[in-house]
């Protein structure tokens, strides 16, 4: 919200447009002439973060479920969404165990140590569940923010509780839930080849969705959160597109209708899951189209003899971003879902690819070339504003993200190999998420689970 603000204030302060002429323009000015538009650059500021008082969690079962373990488990989830940081207990004035969800607390105990959100609750398991009452305060006005109770399966993770609680504290600060709940698709050849992992979106639980031993790549999720899209080389040595299902649904190949002879290159699906926007090429160029995923009803999109690739769905379904090099380089453009004229989107830097349209539908992030690396961007689906998120010497690419449009995750080579990073708008704190484990690339962050 903070950001926002600042770049509709920069907004307004500039009553004349900023005119940009990158280096691309020099080169292909006469292909570019009649859409040149200005941009206007915003610097990122800074984040608010609040400070969670986390109160041990009462456990009177008759199998205590290991509150300390609990209590550690939620503050890593809060502080992972960077919103919060915690308060050491040693500071507290008041108990550091919950003794009561029904009684109000003395507030002042609270807000004199400056904790701006208190946290308590009580676990309890019998032989089926684990159960957890928690009640969240603000301090400052005395006031309940959240009081609420889950349960799961007693054999079941109890992190997973932990992270669903942390997700409605985050909500009940910043008004859209925490991510810490979801999870990660990405590609790692650690294996050797590249096959498609899964991990929580704090980078814990590794594990692989692919085991084929082929060239695995461009994952991306359902709607629902049960099923993963990716290409592979598997049949025939020609990449298709193909499914892995948790849920209902029948793993293996997507868009069955369609002749296998024609490659495919990506494929996302449609905010409803009622279509997938798809690359193919027969032997020509690449061209966008769209279909159903049983690949009945296609629909091409694009039609030029440059290479059109990378779609990526507005969270209303009815426009598409993708990439194409029809004016010499990799740019962005926008069209409606059903095809029709494009509008370019990108005119900074000789080389944008990757984008990714936020579920709020403020921002498309990409990928943009500069001083020889890759560094993130983001941009309005107007192209009004465009600004740098992540800038390194090293490349910064495969930006994808969270389901609440407050991190992006992305494949970093800071750090040597490629590694899975996510990183908050303010682009302040980026957190690694996979360690030396082979390269990590293409992540795809998940939905809110259901």
């Amino acid at each position: 919200m903070a950001l926002r603000l600042r770049l509709r204030r920069e907004l307004l302060r500039r009553t004349v447009l900023r005119r940009i002429a990158p280096f691309w323009l020099l080169l292909c000015a006469g292909a570019a002439a009649a859409q040149e538009r200005p941009a206007v650059v915003v610097n990122p500021g800074g984040k608010q973060t609040y400070r969670a008082a986390l109160q041990r969690f009462a456990d009177h079962s008759p199998r205590p479920a290991g509150a300390e373990e609990f209590r550690d488990a939620l503050g890593r989830a809060l502080e992972f969404s960077q919103v919060f940081e915690l308060v050491n207990p040693r500071a507290f004035l008041g108990p550091e165990t919950t003794e009561s969800l029904d009684k109000p607390i003395v507030c002042p105990d609270w807000s004199q140590i400056g904790a701006d959100a208190l946290v308590q609750g009580q676990l309890s398991r019998d032989p089926s569940l684990l159960t957890a009452n928690f009640r969240v305060w603000d301090p400052s006005r005395c006031a309940t923010l959240v009081q609420k109770s889950y349960r799961q399966p007693a054999t079941a993770d109890p992190n997973a509780l932990a992270k669903r609680i942390a997700d409605d504290v985050v909500e009940a600060f910043v008004g859209v839930r925490g991510v810490s709940a979801t999870e990660i698709a990405f590609v790692s050849n650690r294996k050797g080849n590249g096959e498609i992992f899964v991990m929580a979106a704090d980078g814990s639980g590794q594990r692989a969705a692919t085991a084929n031993r082929s060239i695995n790549n461009f994952p991306s999720w359902s709607p629902d959160g049960d099923a993963i899209v990716y290409t592979s080389y598997r049949q025939a040595n020609r990449p298709l597109l193909f499914i892995s299902s948790r849920g209902r649904g029948r793993p293996g190949r997507l868009l069955p209708r369609l002749p296998a002879e024609r490659a495919e290159y990506r494929g996302v699906f449609s905010p409803k899951g009622d279509r997938v926007a798809l690359v193919l090429s027969d032997e020509g160029a690449a061209e966008i189209y769209s279909a159903r995923p049983d690949g009945s009803d296609l629909q091409r999109l694009t039609r030029h003899r440059s290479i059109d690739v990378s779609p990526t769905w507005s969270p209303d379904g009815s426009r598409i971003a993708f990439v194409s090099d029809r004016t010499g380089a990799p740019q962005v453009y926008v069209m409606d879902s059903g095809g029709g004229e494009p509008r370019r989107l990108t005119f900074q830097g000789s080389y944008n690819t990757n984008p990714t349209w936020s579920p709020d539908g403020k921002w498309i992030a990409y990928e943009s070339r500069i001083g020889g690396q890759f560094d993130l961007w983001l941009i309005d689906p107007e192209g009004q504003v465009n600004q740098p998120i992540v800038q390194h010497p090293r490349n910064d690419e495969g930006p994808s993200w969270a389901p609440n449009s407050r991190m992006l995750a992305f494949s970093s080579r800071r750090f040597g190999r490629a590694e899975i990073c996510v990183v908050d708008l303010s682009g302040e704190k980026v957190l690694r998420l996979t360690q030396n484990a082979g390269d990590n690339t293409a992540p795809a962050w998940g939905p809110f689970p259901r």
